[in-house]
C-alpha cells in the first residue's frame, strides 16, 4: 500500500500509515468510522476527513477495495483489494470472502459470450449469518 501511495505522489504521513495499518489487519470489512475510531487510539485529533482521504486514495490507487451498499455506509477490504465475491448478512450487516470460490471461469465465458473486455465485478450474496441464525432461534 506504501508503494503504492508513493509511486502515486501521495504523501505517507503517519496518520495515513495509521489508516494503512487498521485495513491491513483488518480482518472483516470497516467502514470509515471504524477506522476513524481505530486511529483516534493513536492520533486522538485524527479527522475523519483525513480517513475519507486515504481511503479515495488508496482506492484510486489499487489497494483497497470498496463496497457500497444503497442506504447503508460503504465498508472497505485492504486484504483483498481485487474483485472477489462477498457474502453478507442482512440481520447484522457482517461481510464474509468466500476463500475458495474463483469466478475467475464464469467471467471467461461471460467475456466470450458478449465479446465486452470484462475490467471488474461485484458479486454479492445475502443471507443470514450463523450467529443471526441462532439469537432468532432463542
Amino acid at each position: 500500500m506504501i508503494r503504492a501511495l508513493r509511486a502515486a505522489g501521495f504523501r505517507v504521513t503517519p496518520q495515513r500509515l495509521a489508516v494503512l495499518r487498521i485495513l491491513a489487519k483488518s480482518a472483516g470489512h470497516p467502514g470509515a468510522g471504524d477506522v476513524h475510531r481505530a486511529a483516534r487510539r493513536a492520533f486522538p485529533a485524527i479527522s475523519l476527513a483525513t480517513v475519507y482521504k486515504t481511503l479515495a486514495a488508496l482506492k484510486a490507487v489499487g489497494q483497497v477495495l470498496e463496497l457500497e451498499f444503497s442506504g447503508l455506509p460503504n465498508r472497505y477490504d485492504g486484504c483483498r483489494p481485487g474483485p472477489h465475491p462477498h457474502v453478507i448478512c442482512q440481520a447484522c450487516g457482517r461481510i464474509v470472502d468466500p476463500r475458495n470460490l474463483d469466478l475467475a471461469p464464469t467471467v471467461a465465458v461471460l467475456a466470450g459470450e458478449t465479446g465486452f473486455a470484462i475490467h471488474g465485478s461485484r458479486v454479492d450474496f445475502f443471507g443470514t449469518c450463523p450467529a443471526c441464525r441462532r439469537r432468532a432461534h432463542c
